[in-house]
């Protein structure tokens, strides 16, 4: 079945849902992004996510997006998708098509959401910690942009070496984030997820996971990663997945006492309310 695609206001099959080829979050990464999770048709957390894609756009001086027409948008692919168990919401906002360069053009921007089914993840995960850091000074640091080179570079870089996911360091030294997730360590059974100052995208699931289960924000070095007694990725698809090991060293426990608690909690606070 193929579901509707949503573009500046209407919804197109997928064969006539296009943009320009000059669009700049296609020529030059020029755009904001957000990816949503829905459960049996539903949406999760949709305020939240685009609340952060209006702070996105506003942190790379892209005009307003209209979020009232975007969450229409998404209620209408919704309604118009099957009720998967499990689906992926994609929301994109660029600042529409250019001239080939990075000046920005005026033909206005595009949104876009698309709805597709999502599989599970895996029960436990291994990373790998890629050799390329996070630049917490740089001017997207913690913007969820289009500029998704470096993630794309590293994940398949960890996918080579056997890992599902890659975790980066700063410039700093210090535990920063995933390619597509949060990540929380327990250590001396505390639960500690680094800082927004760190570098890392302030992400949805991880704001939720501080609020319901507790922890804490610390910047720690990247060898704590290697030490931890639990440790555990946070995203909006994956909700909390336990990390198995770290360039091949198991970890302790996966999932550990506090992770197990977390999921449970998080499991029971999103079930019971989905716009948190």
């Amino acid at each position: 079945m193929s579901v509707p695609i949503w573009v500046n206001g209407e919804l197109y099959e997928p064969d006539k849902a296009v943009v320009s080829v000059y669009d700049h979050g296609l020529m030059v990464g020029d755009g904001v992004f957000e990816t949503v999770k829905a459960v049996n048709g539903e949406s999760f957390a949709l305020t939240r996510h685009l609340d952060r894609l209006a702070l996105s756009a506003k942190r790379m001086d892209l005009p307003e997006p209209d979020l009232a027409a975007i969450a229409d948008g998404v209620r209408r692919c919704l309604a118009a998708a099957p009720k998967w168990p499990l689906a992926r919401i994609r929301i994109t906002y660029t600042s529409g098509p250019g001239p080939l360069g990075s000046d920005r053009g005026s033909a206005g921007t595009n949104a876009i959401a698309i709805v597709g089914e999502q599989a599970p993840f895996p029960a436990t995960a291994d990373v790998v910690v890629v050799p390329w850091p996070r630049n917490e000074r740089g001017a997207l640091s913690g913007v969820k942009s289009t500029s998704y080179g470096d993630n794309a570079k590293a994940l398949a870089y960890a996918k080579e070496r056997g890992g599902a996911e890659a975790i980066f360091e700063n410039l700093a030294g210090n535990l920063c984030e995933g390619t597509g997730s949060n990540i929380f360590i327990v250590t001396g059974g505390r639960l500690i997820t680094p800082t927004l100052s760190s570098g890392c995208l302030a992400g949805v699931t991880r704001a939720l996971t501080l609020e319901w289960c507790g922890g804490e924000e610390a910047d720690v070095p990247i060898s704590a990663l290697y030490e931890a007694e639990e440790a555990f990725l946070t995203s909006t698809t994956r909700d909390i997945q336990p990390i198995r090991a770290v360039d091949g060293k198991v970890l302790p426990q996966a999932p550990g006492p506090v992770t197990l608690e977390a999921m449970k909690v998080f499991a029971e606070r999103s079930a019971a309310d989905l716009d948190p």
